[in-house]
């Protein structure tokens, strides 16, 4: 019994470390790519008039370029929300099985309510996934517990429970990987493109202050400068928490999946017990 946990651990720390790698290494990755785009396709001279690429754009790809250094951050921040969500939507995916849930947890309460633990491990091995693995170990615990003849049915129920509670924490983690930097990045986002902004409206000023007279070229261009990181910050910040919101969404189905499904075996294990 002392060594039963250890089982489930490894997969876990290994897919921990495996996210953690994946996270240290998307982020300066997603910078790089960030600053290549930036650098030789937003710059690139045909975007600009009379190919000077200080002169003003003659297409959005010029304009976004005429954004200034910030852009490429906050591209960046933009291509770790895409990349992290394509990471955390195959993850879960493959925690919610290879079919529905909400039928996976029925047929589960069937072969409960019929006494037929095989079968419903058996249901288990088809659909895989976190719920499958925690209901696993629940019925494994289950059958244990039917052998036990050392405890009565109120131990044997806590332990099922404490089974189901100690499966969860293992699988939720993997669920929950990179989630807060996704989060972060919603904050980060807006707070990017607001410190964009304020350094293309000091340059504006800056530059009616230098000339005296206003220059409606270069006013134009730190003007559009302040606004095309408003709304690349803007941006990021909205997929960020759509795609924040729709993962925490499917965990908490699977979240609630797992305790409907333990509830049932717990309450039908003291049911069919609570005479013997």
């Amino acid at each position: 019994m002392a060594n039963a946990p250890t089982k489930p651990t490894t997969p876990v720390k290994e897919s921990s470390s495996a996210s953690g790698l994946f996270a240290s290494l998307t982020i300066p990755i997603c910078l790089v790519v960030a600053i290549l785009i930036f650098v030789f396709i937003l710059g690139d001279p045909s975007h600009f008039k009379g190919g000077d690429v200080n002169g003003y754009p003659s297409d959005p790809f010029g304009q976004v370029h005429s954004g200034g250094v910030i852009v490429p951050v906050i591209m960046s921040f933009l291509l770790m929300v895409i990349v992290f969500s394509i990471e955390r939507f195959v993850v879960i995916s493959k925690a919610s099985g290879t079919g529905s849930v909400d039928s996976f947890v029925r047929k589960i309460q069937s072969f409960l309510n019929a006494g037929n633990i095989a079968a419903a491990a058996a249901e288990c091995d088809k659909q895989k996934g976190s719920v499958a693995n925690v209901v696993k170990s629940a019925l494994k615990k289950y059958s244990e517990m039917d052998a036990e003849p050392n405890l009565d049915v109120d131990q044997k129920t806590l332990a099922i429970q404490k089974d189901i509670e100690e499966a969860t924490a293992l699988e939720m983690p993997m669920l929950e990987q990179n989630l807060t930097i996704i989060a972060t990045l919603v904050s980060i986002g807006t707070l990017t493109g607001l410190l964009g902004t304020v350094v293309g409206m000091i340059r504006a000023f800056g530059s009616l202050a230098v000339s005296g007279v206003p220059n409606q070229v270069e006013l134009s261009s730190h003007i559009s400068e302040a606004l095309i990181n408003t709304a690349f910050g803007i941006l990021t910040s909205a997929i960020s928490i759509v795609m924040y919101n729709v993962f925490t969404s499917k965990i908490d189905k699977l979240t609630y999946a797992i305790d409907e499904t333990g509830f049932s075996i717990v309450q039908t294990f003291a049911a069919s017990h609570k005479n013997k």
